[in-house]
């Protein structure tokens, strides 16, 4: 007997919910006509479809996002790392409690050494009598971030390698749900032949035709649900043999689901009201400028040297999306204005390294630098603000400022010192500033957001 069993998949949606009726429509379809020909249909979530830049996101704690993955009858997912590392323990603990679909993450335990009870390793699908699939779910494995949360995570390939033991002689087939990248996806095609087809995400990598690499088939459907992928594989219950096929759906050109815009509209009103909380009362406005000095990024240089007790603060004017404005602040308008999955981090830099991040971000190249990634939800990273460092600054004659000297708390910078920096995690991670992602020494303050060390400082500064 031959048979036809069509994958359909999502990844690294990011809360981009302007796209989700759409996608809606094209699924619902599907089903239909999977339905009416008696083919299998399963589906897919390869993880980051939770992003608390939304505020849908925010204010249900990613719950919302459960729901709409449950209206579309998804087979099984795995969590990326908005999921995993900028939800609180007790958040991420509670964030699939009504999920109609099974949530597989092989790599991710408890302190105690235990798989949460929300997730299992695997999950085993009958086709027939004698023939079965097995979904394994993995996710990055940022070690020290899951442990700031209580959680331990495992090294992928290890766990993969124990669970493919476990399961490879129960299943004919072996799906992987892997967030953990494209370049982790090639290598684990190489090592690990009985996998046959690997869904992707994290790095966003779009494969319109698939890749092959041995005897697996890898797939990723981009980013933001731009796309769809889609595996058609054809079986032959017999020989047990499988040809697998990957495409693409463009979003863009579906038409749009009615019943999913309602729900959406209705969401979205819901986590107004929940946002609306008032924070402060602000007895002045905090003007806001991205390529000049303003009082509203030296506040939040401010707030990050006191929360994280550092010699400096730091912070790029750019993270801040708007003024603030005298009057009521709410946490819809903190929200809206440093909407960043960001944390708190202190960055132990000799005196040197320090000039060298001092001199960089005053350049007018990292100035305007516009950058997307790294937690980063805004447009262009801006100016950076400081607390506790003072510039001397000549005019030359290519009109531009230059930086004559450098005062730490009133004192010459001490080029052999080593100063505590407070900043932000995103300075940490790629090649924006070369020193402060080589320090050895770095200490992350989580799960509290930029807009929670906001919130604080400006609950102290202004006082009812």
């Amino acid at each position: 007997m031959k048979r036809t069993i069509y994958i359909y998949h999502t990844n690294d949606i990011h809360s981009h919910f302007e796209n989700w009726p759409r996608i809606a429509w094209f699924l619902k379809k599907q089903r239909k006509v999977h339905q009416q020909r008696n083919e299998t249909m399963l589906l897919f979530d390869i993880g980051d479809f939770v992003d608390r830049s939304h505020p849908i996101t925010e204010a249900t704690n990613g719950k919302a996002n459960v729901e709409l993955l449950n209206d579309l009858g998804y087979d099984a997912v795995t969590i990326g790392n908005n999921e995993g590392i900028t939800l609180p323990y007790e958040h991420l603990n509670q964030l699939y409690q009504k999920a109609d679909f099974p949530v597989l993450v092989a790599n991710l335990f408890t302190r105690s050494g235990e798989r949460p009870k929300w997730a299992q390793p695997y999950f085993i699908i009958p086709l027939s009598e004698t023939l079965k699939i097995g979904v394994i779910g993995l996710t990055i494995h940022f070690t020290k971030f899951y442990e700031l949360l209580g959680w331990t995570i495992e090294n992928p390939f290890a766990v993969l390698k124990e669970i493919l033991k476990e399961l490879k002689p129960q299943v004919d087939f072996i799906i992987l749900l892997s967030h953990l990248g494209i370049h982790e996806d090639e290598q684990i095609a190489e090592m690990f032949t009985d996998i046959d087809l690997i869904l992707g995400a994290h790095t966003h990598h779009l494969l319109p035709e698939g890749q092959y690499i041995r005897n697996a088939l890898l797939c990723g459907a981009g980013k933001y649900g731009e796309y769809i992928g889609v595996v058609k594989i054809e079986i032959d219950d017999e020989t047990k043999t499988f040809d697998k096929k990957a495409s693409i759906i463009t979003v863009s050109e579906l038409q749009e689901c009615g019943d999913t815009e309602q729900k959406l509209a209705s969401l979205y009103h819901q986590s107004e009201e929940k946002l609306g909380e008032t924070i402060v009362e602000l007895t002045e406005d905090l003007e806001l400028h991205w390529f000049a000095p303003s009082r509203f990024p030296k506040l939040l240089a401010e707030a990050l040297k006191e929360w994280c007790n550092g010699d400096i603060g730091m912070v790029n004017a750019g993270v801040l999306l708007e003024p603030l404005y005298k009057g009521i602040v709410t946490k819809k308008d903190l929200h809206r204005i440093c909407p960043h999955p960001i944390n708190p981090c202190k960055v132990y830099l000799r005196g040197d390294e320090l000039k060298e991040v001092i001199l960089q971000a005053a350049t007018e190249r990292m100035k305007t630098l516009q950058i997307k990634g790294l937690g980063f939800r805004g447009k262009i990273m801006g100016q950076m603000a400081y607390e506790g460092v003072q510039l001397e600054t000549e005019r030359l004659s290519d009109g531009l400022e230059h930086i004559e000297h450098i005062f730490i708390n009133g004192e010459p910078l001490d080029l052999e010192k080593t100063y505590a920096v407070a900043t932000i995690d995103m300075f940490t991670f790629g090649n924006l500033y070369p020193e402060i992602r080589r320090a050895e020494r770095k200490e992350y303050y989580m799960p509290e957001f930029l807009r929670d060390v906001l919130a604080w400082k400006l609950s102290n500064l202004y006082k009812t």
